[in-house]
């Protein structure tokens, strides 16, 4: 019996070829029971492989002639999808040749070609861009959409949350994880009628899911541990995440310039640095590398542009995961176990709470 395999486009993120190759050499010595298709320049990357014989027996190279620039359209990009290399890691997967793929590119050519390929699970109108936020709780946070849909109905956010609670069964070997929406304020009464109507459409099914509705949450309480699942349109997902991602890069940088400022300061940063040498590894986004487009037919994982091989590593480590722990199975199981009619009732019920919507 083949080995599963995992496409990775060798092309993508900003040190492209080099940490690519590395980051799957480290993969593969964490998991030896997959494979893996190199898709990009072939001869960068027969040279890259002198370098990791132990990586060289257990992957195939495809050749791709062009790349997608960090900058470039997603409409010019699906236009070039079957000559690069972000479009054919996708297209493998498509073709049944890959389990998944992992890139560092351009992510809203990512999606786009991954959703005109792969297309939606039945009962599953959106994707969605899901991530591990650090907390300090027992595991991490699974956070979503971060981006890859800036506005959302109640119908959206209400499969976010189905979707989101099956990768973090998977990710944190939960049970029943408890699901919040994010809103600016946890009374009943707060947030946009999309918002109060998601919240109507997850408490009247949650005896049918595999997951603890807990009602709403502030940005604040994203990083505390308290709850499993945070569930948000795109546009205010990314804005509260890269919010996060600064204030950790601040805390970072004011403990530097602290512990630099005096001969003191210096004496305590010896003393406490196995404290700050933690904190910096629980904040460094390579740790936590690896988002995913949930609700396609197929797995693919998008990686930090900027990720080290380490990081790199960490989000094919995300995708063998999903593999073998069959989430596309899971998620369309928890959507065939809600009956579709529920989640149009909504949309009956916009007209009535629209005059009452409120920011405050």
């Amino acid at each position: 019996m083949s080995l599963p395999t995992i496409a990775v486009d060798a092309m993508g993120g900003d040190e492209g070829v080099r940490v690519m190759v590395e980051g799957a050499a480290l993969a593969r010595r964490r998991h030896a029971s997959f494979r893996f298709l190199l898709v990009g320049d072939e001869k960068r990357l027969a040279s890259a492989l002198d370098d990791h014989p132990d990586l060289r027996g257990a992957a195939d190279i495809l050749h791709a002639p062009e790349a997608v620039a960090g900058d470039e359209k997603p409409t010019q990009a699906l236009r070039r999808a079957k000559v690069t290399s972000m479009g054919l890691a996708i297209d493998a997967v498509k073709r049944g040749e890959a389990g998944a793929a992992v890139s560092a590119g351009n992510t809203g050519a990512l999606m786009a070609m991954a959703k005109l390929a792969l297309r939606t699970l039945p009962g599953i109108d959106r994707p969605a861009l899901a991530a591990l936020v650090p907390t300090m709780g027992a595991h991490d946070l699974v956070m979503l959409d971060l981006g890859a849909n800036t506005e959302c109905d109640a119908r959206n956010l209400y499969q976010f949350a189905i979707m989101g609670a099956a990768y973090a069964r998977i990710v944190n070997g939960l049970e029943s994880p408890c699901v919040r929406l994010l809103n600016i304020g946890t009374e009943e009464t707060k947030g946009t009628g999309h918002l109060r109507d998601a919240a109507a459409l997850l408490k009247e099914a949650s005896g049918n899911l595999a997951l603890t509705f807990d009602g709403f949450t502030e940005a604040d309480k994203l990083s505390r541990g308290d709850f499993d699942v945070a569930v948000t349109d795109g546009f205010s997902g990314n804005v509260a995440l890269k919010a996060m991602e600064g204030a950790a890069r601040f805390v970072g940088d004011l403990l530097r310039r602290s512990f630099s400022s005096s001969l003191r300061s210096k004496l305590g940063f010896l003393i406490s640095r196995p404290a700050t040498d933690l904190l910096r590894h629980h904040l460094d986004p390579n740790q936590h590398n690896g988002a995913v487009f949930l609700g396609l037919n197929g797995v693919v994982v998008k990686s930090h542009g900027g990720a080290s091989a380490v990081g790199m590593a960490n989000a094919i480590a995300v995708a063998t995961r999903l593999v073998e722990e069959n989430l596309i199975e899971r998620i369309s199981a928890d959507v065939a176990a809600v009956d579709p009619d529920t989640i149009r009732q909504p949309a009956r019920r916009r007209a009535a709470n629209t005059e009452g919507e409120t920011a405050l």
